[in-house]
């Protein structure tokens, strides 16, 4: 059996212009591996077919602009250069003519071609997408050696392609961010009353984490903070944003306009949670008038946690001592849980004085001491973050948030799987910036929406199964 694939192409009138057979195929006795097309047939067809609809297209754009616009007068050729262009279906070599402007009108320049004018990318926005879509969930390399499986473009595009791609994006990203703002409180009370009724509360949690450097001067600047987060909302939606710490000029404007998009209102309560951090605190400043600030219960109870495993530690002889330490660890927890911070801080005093007299004492040995400074931080970060200690008791009875559980595993999510744990890479804080854009944009199933809004005749398929996505690394 014999199959052969034409393509026909028809002018408007429906007339036939061009007839031309772009591929062939044979088939003998019908076996598993020879039912239907295989992928190297498939490919070698879609690049045909492509190979045939370009050339017509630019034969027809390039008969369209051979007139002058303004009195029809036939403009003069001046060569015929040669254009790259990158599909996702094989790369092309375009040739069109470069035209004098008509002496009619005064232009800048004195020839033009039509066609790189209007090709200025170079790359199809679709093939543009996909790079940025699975460079963002995966590694440069892995993206080209996905691409070029599925796509009939072996040997045209490069890790270092993609990558430049993705920041072009991204910097298109950056230039549509407002400026940043030292305040983002709109209005006064009096307009606040007259906005409709607000929705539950949003509930944001942000942390930190860190991916080694590129430039790794030291051992202790061998790596650069980046800082990520989630906005849910009642309903359950939710959206992650991130940037880098160190490079981001706009951090505040970034956060605010993912709670805009998720329909913040200057009337509506958001409740912030963070590990106690003071700059992550500076940067929940000012979004919101009716903005409520916690201190995450997960960050406390994991200190408490250390210290007593700090105290199960100590020597046998300090036996009676470990044991009040337990004692008192067990009282702190349930005051914090409860919202009492005067007390636990009075009991923390206690501890640091006991540790002390028996440091003092000499009968103590160097877990002693260890567990002393473990104590004396802790005092001091409950200190500075007792205002944003809520009773935590209540909150969790009424099912209000107190923890940024969900948070970890953003920072899990959107940092680790992408350029830490397995990934050999190192990261220059503008690269990790510009790649957390796209890469947030995509688990917030953002991009595909983004590329259409730029590119108004784009076309691209909703993704069927919504669960993937996050998950790959």
């Amino acid at each position: 059996m014999k199959v052969r694939v034409q393509v026909v192409v028809e002018s408007e009138q429906g007339e036939s212009q061009v007839v031309k057979e772009i591929a062939q195929f044979e088939r003998e006795v019908l076996q598993p591996e020879n039912l239907g097309l295989s992928l190297v047939e498939a490919k070698t067809l879609l690049q045909n077919v492509q190979h045939t609809l370009v050339e017509q297209q630019i034969s027809e754009y390039e008969a369209q602009h051979q007139s002058c616009r303004h009195c029809g007068k036939k403009l003069l050729r001046k060569d015929k250069p040669t254009i790259v262009y990158r599909t996702l279906f094989g790369k092309f070599r375009l040739q069109c003519h470069r035209l004098f402007h008509c002496a009619c009108q005064e232009q800048l320049t004195r020839s033009f071609n039509p066609l790189a004018n209007l090709l200025a990318e170079r790359t199809s926005p679709e093939l543009i997408y996909l790079e940025c879509k699975y460079a963002s969930l995966m590694s440069y390399g892995l993206s080209v050696k996905l691409l070029q499986e599925l796509l009939p473009i072996e040997g045209t595009i490069n890790a270092t392609a993609i990558r430049n791609n993705l920041h072009e994006s991204a910097q298109r990203l950056e230039s549509e961010l407002g400026e940043e703002n030292g305040a983002y409180i709109q209005g006064c009370p009096m307009d606040w009353e007259k906005l409709p009724r607000p929705d539950l509360p949003l509930v944001v949690g942000m942390d930190g984490g860190y991916v080694r450097s590129y430039d790794k001067k030291s051992r202790t600047a061998g790596h650069f903070e980046i800082i990520v987060g989630k906005s849910i909302k009642a309903d359950g939606t939710s959206k992650r944003f991130g940037f880098t710490y160190c490079y981001d000029t706009k951090p505040q404007r970034r956060i605010f306009e993912v709670l805009s998009s998720q329909g913040m209102q200057m009337n509506q309560q958001v409740t912030f949670l963070s590990d106690g951090d003071e700059k992550l605190r500076e940067l929940q400043s000012y979004l919101n008038p009716h903005a409520e600030y916690l201190l995450d219960w997960f960050h406390i109870t994991m200190r408490i946690t250390v210290m007593n495993q700090m105290a199960q530690g100590l020597n046998k002889k300090d036996t009676e001592l470990a044991s009040d330490v337990l004692k008192e660890l067990e009282r702190i927890k349930w005051y914090l849980w409860h919202g009492n911070v005067f007390r636990a801080l009075q009991v923390l005093k206690d501890v640091v004085e006991d540790l002390e007299i028996a440091i003092f004492d000499g009968n103590s040995q160097l877990e002693s001491k260890k567990l002393l400074k473990m104590v004396q931080e802790f005092e001091t970060y409950i200190s500075n973050n007792g205002a944003c200690i809520p009773n935590y008791g209540e909150r969790w009875r009424w099912g209000e948030p107190i923890s940024t559980s969900f948070t970890e595993s953003v920072v899990n999510q959107v940092i680790s799987k992408r350029m830490v744990k397995k990934q050999q890479m190192r990261w220059t804080p503008k690269g990790a910036h510009l790649l957390l854009q796209v890469r947030t944009l995509v688990l917030n199933e953002e991009l595909r929406d983004k590329f259409q809004q730029w590119y108004s005749g784009l076309t691209l398929l909703e993704p069927q199964n919504q669960g993937i996505m996050p998950h790959a690394a």
